[in-house]
């Protein structure tokens, strides 16, 4: 009896073959039900690092600066992840203690061998992709991190059979960017959609936290003598988005089974001028700001010199233009709090970021002596939309980000929830200049030729 009942503990591990299969027949059925199962995928024990959560999750880019908060929040409910690295070991070390011991597994990855990625897959139920860089380098190009790279996860994931894939976007991917980066992050997109119909993609927004390269940027450009902005940062609307809130997003997507092959737009609950963003953080570090503008063609420039360096870029041509691109409304997608998740404001978190950045005087100055930055108006219109189509209905956004409801637009005011709302109060983006509202009153004309816009103009 004591035979049978090592036999049957063992079955409970690994599958057997040959004769164990025949010494495992004496075995009741009660105790064979997990026989083709490994324990690590049966949930048991308590909550925490030490129990076990069922997840087995490989995660690609975890050494980045999103990956090790995915990976603490994988850890801390116990799961078992497999870390594919392409970097030195000494990199690693910070992860390490994020899980219970063995449940952390690091495995060094080719990304061009196919055969390398299929072994960090094969044993999962889950594949998380977070791998991106900011610049392109000799040896891997946008196209090679953002579109065939996550092309051949998504392969390899959906031929081995792993239930669930979530591949990281960004919210302004699209073809029509100025930037390389998220016009690749957009083929990424539909790469993924196309190798991995059911993949859970995420589109945050710039992510702010603990040593990021978004407040911290800005924040060292005091260095400089001053923040160069193109138009002074007021043409450009940013909605920062708490990284730990990204993670939590994904830890519920993986959760969640109804999220398969949905597309989620991650952002924070505000939208800032970058002029009045970069404000906060100065005031929150009491230093003092130095705006100034600088043409984008000379802002190129000057970004050039940085790519030249045989380090690590601190500026590129194309971080220019990401930073300086205003972050789109989604109300179609849903987001944050369609995964249980509240969104945390810029206001609440900055300070972990910004503290450093600060003199030794200030250093534990209260954060409620800076004043919180302005909020730009999270409704959707524009006011020469309004002048043109009288009688059309446009989608109005509350302050959380899901449309609230549809009200008529007159020549020069919106009836919103009771309230009327000037001109000013409901452009979707920053003041425009003349050649900018030509532009939307040509693309906004009955069929976008010119003949219809003056036919516009001559009614009006």
């Amino acid at each position: 009896m004591a035979v049978v009942a090592r036999l049957s503990s063992r079955g409970l591990l690994l599958p057997r073959t040959g004769s164990g299969i025949s010494a495992l027949s004496t075995v009741p059925s009660v105790l064979q039900q997990h026989h083709q199962v490994h324990h690590a995928v049966i949930p048991h024990g308590r909550t925490g690092r030490s129990s076990v959560s069922g997840i087995v999750a490989t995660v690609f880019g975890a050494t980045g600066f999103l990956g090790r908060y995915v990976v603490n929040r994988l850890g801390r409910i116990g799961s078992q992840v497999i870390i594919p690295y392409r970097c030195d070991q000494y990199d690693l070390m910070y992860l390490r203690p994020m899980g219970d011991l063995g449940q952390l597994l690091f495995l060094e990855w080719d990304c061009k061998d196919k055969d390398s990625t299929r072994r960090a897959v094969e044993h999962s139920n889950v594949v998380i992709n977070l791998v991106g860089k900011e610049w392109e380098t000799k040896n891997f190009s946008f196209e090679d991190e953002f579109v065939n790279i996550p092309k051949s996860i998504a392969q390899i994931t959906r031929e081995a059979g792993v239930e669930t894939l979530i591949h990281i976007s960004h919210l302004n991917a699209s073809m029509k960017s100025p930037s390389k980066y998220l016009r690749s992050k957009a083929v990424g997109e539909k790469a993924v959609r196309e190798e991995f119909p059911d993949a859970v993609i995420m589109k945050p927004s710039e992510m702010f936290g603990r040593e990021d390269r978004f407040l911290n940027h800005y924040a060292n450009m005091r260095w400089f003598g001053g923040v160069p902005l193109i138009s002074l940062g007021k043409k450009t609307v940013k909605q920062p988005v708490y990284v730990v809130d990204v993670a939590k997003a994904i830890i519920n997507a993986v959760k969640d089974p109804d999220a398969k092959g949905k597309t989620y737009a991650l952002v924070g609950p505000n939208r800032y001028l970058l002029y009045d963003m970069i404000e906060y953080i100065y005031a929150v570090a009491f230093r003092k700001f130095f705006p100034y503008p600088l043409p984008r063609p000379l802002y190129h420039l000057i970004a050039r010199f940085f790519e030249i360096s045989p380090f690590e870029p601190w500026l590129t041509r194309d971080k220019v233009d990401r930073f300086h691109a205003t972050d789109m409304i989604l109300p179609d997608l849903p987001g944050l709090e369609d995964l249980g998740i509240q969104p945390t404001p810029l206001e609440q978190r900055a300070i972990e970021v910004l503290r450093r950045h600060r003199r030794y005087r200030w250093l534990d100055a209260e954060l409620e002596e800076a004043k919180p930055a302005k909020t730009y108006p999270m409704v959707c219109g524009v006011f020469f939309h309004c002048m043109l189509y009288p009688r059309s209905q446009h989608v109005i956004q509350s302050p959380s980000g899901t449309p609230a409801c549809k009200t008529s637009l007159c020549e020069n005011k919106i009836n919103y929830q009771g309230e009327v709302l000037q001109p000013s109060d409901h452009l979707c983006g920053p003041p425009l200049d003349f050649l900018q509202h030509l532009h939307i009153l040509l693309a906004l004309g009955p069929h976008g030729e010119l003949g219809g816009f003056l036919e516009k103009i001559r009614n009006f």
